[in-house]
């Protein structure tokens, strides 16, 4: 991380009273701020390499674009943060709390500071949906065909798992 990035941080954790901020002192104000700094930067860069080079934005997207990368965001935020498949992803930042239904699990953050929130961060479907959504709205803007096939395969995914779980509700009401 940059200097200017932690003496902000720092900054940041300073004014805000961090260390009362909660209870057993589990939240990194700090990190948090350097994950929202990251974030920030990031889609700056974008705007800024985009603007540079000329391309203009869309001025909208359609209706059906948007419904797939909405289906594709939510896809993709439960396979980084509850598939078993991408828990090496995880672990480094989060430890196993439990299983969910299909080949979902729970996971927690652990560490302190900014470790602790990337692994708040990788453990939160609510949380990632805005990364990924803006990556995938990026993009969107940066090639629109290559990011429709991508949000179509994420969506036919997600429809396949609700379909999953429809039937697996019709075999036990069967059964029960």
């Amino acid at each position: 991380m940059s200097g200017a990035m932690e003496q902000a941080a720092e900054t940041v954790g300073r004014a805000t009273g961090a260390d009362e901020y909660s209870e057993g002192g589990e939240v990194s104000l700090r990190g948090l701020a350097t994950l929202a700094g990251v974030y920030a930067t990031g889609v700056g860069v974008f705007a800024w390499r985009t603007r540079a080079s000329g391309r203009q934005l869309p001025e909208r997207i359609p209706p059906l674009d948007l419904l797939l990368m909405g289906v594709a965001t939510y896809r993709s935020s439960r396979l980084i943060t509850k598939d078993k498949v991408t828990s090496f992803l995880r672990a480094p930042f989060t430890r196993r709390a439990g299983s969910l239904h299909g080949a979902e699990v729970m996971d927690e953050p652990r560490g302190h500071g900014l470790h602790r929130s990337v692994g708040e961060l990788l453990a939160c479907p609510f949380c990632v949906a805005m990364w990924v959504a803006s990556g995938l709205t990026m993009g969107y803007a940066a090639a629109p065909r290559a990011t429709r096939l991508v949000v179509s395969c994420l969506s036919a995914v997600a429809l396949s798992d609700w379909l999953q779980y429809a039937w697996s509700l019709t075999q036990q009401k069967a059964e029960g």
